[in-house]
C-alpha cells in the first residue's frame, strides 16, 4: 500500500480482528443477526487478505478473479435483503466495492511483475474509475463519520427525580443504534475505515 508495509500490517490486523469478532457473533442471536455477522466476517477476512504487504506475500494472478467471484456472489446474496434497506444495503455496497477493487487491481497484476499487491501501489490508478472511486470514498467517509458519531456519548438528560439514565437507555451514554453493542459498532467502524484506506490506493 502507499503507506508501506507497516500500514499494510496494521490494516490487515485490524480487519482480521474485526472478522474474528464477527465470526464469534455468528454463534448467538437471531437468524438474521447471525447472517449479518457472517457477511461482516467475510468482509473482514477478505479485506485482511487484500491488505497483506506485497513484500510478504504476492498472490497469484488468479487470486483477484477469486475475490471478484466470491464477493460478487456475496453481493447477489445481499441484493434481496438490501431492497428492505437498513444495514443490508451497506453489505451490498461493501460487496460491490470489493468486486470493484479486485477488478481494478487485476490489470496492475498483469502489467507489472510485482504480484497482486502491486495494485495497491502507485501504478494502480490506471485500474480504477476516478468517478466511481470518488463516490465510494464519499460513501465510506459518511459511513465512518456516522458510525463514529454513534459511539460518542450522548447528552445525559437528568429527570426531575435526579436519576441518571443507564448506558444505552434513552438519554444515556453510548447507545448504539438498533440495539447494537458498542463493540459491534466499533467493529463496523474499523472495517469502514479499512475500506476507505484501501479505496484511497486505487
Amino acid at each position: 500500500m502507499h503507506g508501506g508495509a507497516l500500514t499494510g500490517w496494521l490494516l490487515m490486523a485490524l480487519c482480521a480482528v474485526s472478522g474474528a469478532y464477527c465470526l464469534l457473533r455468528t454463534r448467538a442471536g437471531t437468524p438474521q443477526e447471525r447472517r449479518t455477522a457472517r457477511s461482516e466476517a467475510l468482509m473482514g477476512f477478505g479485506m485482511a487478505a487484500m491488505a497483506v504487504p506485497a513484500a510478504v506475500l504476492s498472490p497469484p494472478d488468479w487470486a483477484w478473479a477469486v475475490y471478484a467471484v466470491l464477493f460478487g456472489a456475496a453481493a447477489l446474496r445481499a441484493l434481496r435483503p438490501a431492497l428492505r434497506g437498513g444495514h443490508h444495503l451497506h453489505h451490498l455496497v461493501g460487496s460491490l466495492a470489493m468486486v470493484y477493487m479486485a477488478v481494478a487491481m487485476a490489470p496492475a497484476v498483469t502489467g507489472s511483475g510485482g504480484g497482486g499487491h502491486a495494485g495497491h501501489g502507485a501504478g494502480a490508478g490506471a485500474g480504477g474509475i476516478p468517478l466511481l472511486t470518488g463516490a465510494l470514498l464519499v460513501y465510506y467517509a459518511c459511513y465512518v463519520l456516522g458510525s463514529a458519531g454513534r459511539l460518542l456519548p450522548g447528552t445525559v438528560m437528568v429527570p426531575a427525580g435526579g436519576t441518571v439514565p443507564a448506558p444505552g437507555a434513552p438519554g444515556g451514554f453510548g447507545g448504539a443504534s438498533d440495539g447494537l453493542s458498542e463493540l459491534t459498532t466499533a467493529c463496523r467502524l474499523t472495517m469502514g475505515i479499512g475500506m476507505f484506506a484501501m479505496l484511497l490506493t486505487l
